[in-house]
């Protein structure tokens, strides 16, 4: 009875695609009958491909155990790698964020320094700005002081005309006495 190459495929385990290319590489795919649009395989066809497939499987464990003895070396091998690369992975991020924290701490003291920087300024100017309100209020204060002296010397004289010698300050009183009346 001639089966599929689905059938076979699935006896085996393996896919359809698996099995035409071993009949391609068999060189039966020109031998096989076709029903419709399927191939019929007969049984020694299939008896050939199983055996293709068989061969294949013990080259393939012989070539693990071989490899796997290596893989296992390998592995641990690997492994070390994999757990050093991780660490060193962490270690770079970590580097990264740091370094990003840095350059950001740095362009906020550079905003800082310029800000000291204008504040500096403002308190220079404020300061020259007080030094010429205290020098203005000591011109006025002197120019008052002149004033009040001149007010007082002739109000000295106006005073003395007007007032009586016996209400007069006697001398040797000081300007504040003389000034009050007492």
């Amino acid at each position: 009875m001639a089966k599929t190459i689905k059938e076979i495929a699935d006896e085996l385990g393996v896919s359809k695609t698996a099995v035409s290319k071993q009949i391609a590489n068999l060189g039966l795919r020109s031998s096989l009958r076709k029903n419709g649009n399927q191939f019929a395989i007969e049984n020694q066809q299939e008896k050939l491909i199983k055996m293709a497939f068989q061969k294949k499987r013990q080259q393939e464990i012989v070539t693990e155990n071989s490899v796997s003895d290596e893989q296992s070396q390998t592995k641990s091998q690997t492994t070390n790698a994999n757990q050093s690369q991780t660490a060193n992975h962490e270690v770079c991020d970590l580097v990264g964020v740091l370094q990003t924290t840095v350059d950001t701490l740095q362009a906020q003291l550079a905003v800082k320094d310029e800000q000291i920087r204008e504040l500096n300024a403002r308190l220079a100017e404020c300061s020259t700005a007080l030094l010429a309100a205290q020098e203005t209020a000591r011109a006025a204060q002197a120019l008052h002081a002149g004033t009040m002296q001149q007010q007082l010397a002739g109000g000295e004289d106006r005073a003395s005309a007007d007032v009586p010698e016996d209400r007069a300050a006697p001398k040797g009183r000081s300007w504040l006495s003389r000034f009050f009346r007492r």
